[in-house]
């Protein structure tokens, strides 16, 4: 019970239910409270079962492509960087609806946001600390929590908020959510530096403190 109530906790800080909220109200700003509903369902379908899917097989994925977790979270946090700026400087973060009236808004940055490398990250990490009998069950679970939570905060927000959300005050809150969100790639990409300079470090100093060991292994591999 402790893991899955610590998995659960670890999910929806990552996930960020509440600046998938904001994040939501901007790009759906007009939409009727039906299509607002409906995008947010599909949001946290979506989320969802990547989130499913990087619980059960993401290990699998990143090592088939010779990626590592630490690689997977500097480039993530590049692109959660990329659109905090977009909203820092006011950016729509959906396409112009004057471009296409009857294109549904984009909600490909929120689930960018949502489901980001940082969060996939730490599911891949919960479903390897917290595997059993092979079914990473915490992992599985804190990712349905997380996600009806996400839909429950967006569709509240959209009901109550969204109304009137233009204006000085809408503008600058979120600017302010987009220097948020910066920091958060910006974090998510020195964890990973971070963690990489750590193993190439203790890699390093291995061989140092014990060559024997290193050539051994190499004469081991030459002769294989």
């Amino acid at each position: 019970m402790t893991d899955h109530l610590q998995a659960i906790i670890t999910v929806l800080s990552l996930v960020n239910p509440f600046m998938c909220a904001a994040i939501f109200v901007q790009i759906e700003t007009g939409e009727s409270p039906g299509a607002q509903l409906g995008s947010a369902t599909k949001v946290a379908l979506a989320v969802l079962v990547i989130l499913t899917v990087a619980a059960l097989v993401g290990v699998k994925v990143l090592h088939l492509f010779g990626v590592s977790l630490d690689a997977f979270m500097v480039a993530g946090g590049g692109v959660l960087a990329w659109l905090g700026f977009a909203m820092l400087r006011g950016l729509p973060l959906g396409p112009p609806a004057a471009a296409k009236p009857d294109a549904n808004p984009s909600l490909t940055p929120l689930i960018l946001f949502a489901a980001s490398p940082g969060t996939i990250t730490g599911v891949i990490t919960l479903s390897v600390a917290h595997a059993k009998s092979g079914i990473p069950v915490a992992a599985l679970v804190a990712v349905a929590v997380a996600t009806t939570v996400m839909w429950l905060v967006i569709v509240l927000v959209a009901r109550l908020g969204g109304k009137g959300s233009g204006g000085f005050v809408h503008d600058t809150v979120t600017r302010f959510m987009g220097l948020i969100v910066i920091a958060m790639g910006v974090q998510f990409a020195l964890t990973g530096m971070r963690s990489f300079m750590l193993e190439t470090s203790a890699a390093l100093r291995v061989g140092v403190t014990n060559p024997a060991r290193v050539d051994s292994k190499e004469k081991w591999s030459t002769a294989s």
